[in-house]
């Protein structure tokens, strides 16, 4: 039937996709390169739409990735009937991929996964608002994301908010221009995660003003964040766990009044997959625990 996916196919599609081209897929598979082309062009026909972007290394189109997620699922059911049957390999453990934010990673996520021993995780760093476009493509099972709407094929539920402090150095602190807080906060230096890092100009905005300052520091990891705020390189917006120990012992003052909630949720593949639901059960305990309601 035509209205059908054969699976031979749409493994191959992942393969592809997996490999980069379509000679390393065909030598995974152990076919020919002339096969893999085949049955891609078979899917592609059978479908009516193009799956993949011919570049180097391949990409899924839109369409792609949906069956590329599909795919993915469909291998994730199968190492669960595995192990209900007792035919994984000996002491092979189940993987589960999931993309988290690093302040969340840095903060309360690793908690989680104590909880749930036995599995194998592999984590891929995301800013909170992209984390879903991971889930998106298939390229993880679930997320830490801040979006509310579920991705195609997921499951969506609230854990809590995340609370960013704007904090400065005294010495930075000092230098903050009499005036509107708004202009004053554009003329200090400030810290920025990287390129996809909105909180300082959002939390600037709140106050009127059109964004943070023009110097910006980048450092891309939580942990190298905060110290480089707490030695005045830049002012920036903390997460309230690591802001608590720096301001009780004066590394860092409030650099002003309020805060900034971040919305988190968790999202993952509509699977019934015993895996995926331990996990998303000791995720939503520890995050009960640690994110504000």
């Amino acid at each position: 039937m035509m209205n059908e996916l054969p699976l031979e196919q749409v493994r191959t599609l992942l393969a592809v996709v997996d490999e980069g081209t379509f000679d390393a897929a065909a030598a995974a598979l152990h076919v020919t390169p002339s096969a893999v082309s085949q049955r891609v062009k078979a899917l592609e026909q059978r479908t009516g739409r193009v799956l993949l972007q011919r570049t180097k290394p391949v990409r899924p189109t839109d369409s792609g990735a949906v069956l590329v997620r599909y795919a993915r699922q469909l291998a994730r059911l199968e190492r669960d009937a595995r192990d209900e049957l007792g035919m994984s390999g000996a002491g092979e453990p189940t993987r589960v991929s999931v993309a988290v934010n690093a302040d969340s990673l840095s903060t309360w996520f690793l908690d989680a996964l104590t909880e749930v021993p036995g599995l194998s995780f592999e984590l891929r760093r995301e800013d909170e608002d992209h984390t879903a476009a991971l889930l998106r493509e298939g390229l993880v099972m679930a997320a830490v994301t801040g979006a509310a709407e579920p991705v195609p094929g997921c499951s969506v539920r609230p854990l809590g908010r995340l609370r960013y402090l704007p904090v400065a150095a005294p010495e930075l602190a000092a230098r903050l221009p009499s005036g509107p807080l708004a202009e004053a906060l554009g003329a200090l230096p400030v810290m920025v995660f990287d390129g996809k890092d909105a909180l300082q100009d959002s939390f600037v905005r709140g106050l009127g003003g059109p964004g943070a300052g023009p110097v910006r520091h980048y450092v891309p990891t939580s942990e190298g964040f905060a110290e480089s705020v707490a030695r005045g390189l830049g002012w920036g917006m903390v997460p309230e766990s690591q802001a608590e120990p720096l301001l009780a012992a004066g590394r860092v003052v409030p650099l002003a009044p309020g805060w900034l909630d971040v919305a988190l949720y968790w999202q993952q593949w509509r699977l019934d997959s015993p895996a995926l639901a331990a996990l998303a059960e000791a995720v939503s305990a520890t995050a009960a625990r640690a994110l504000r309601r």
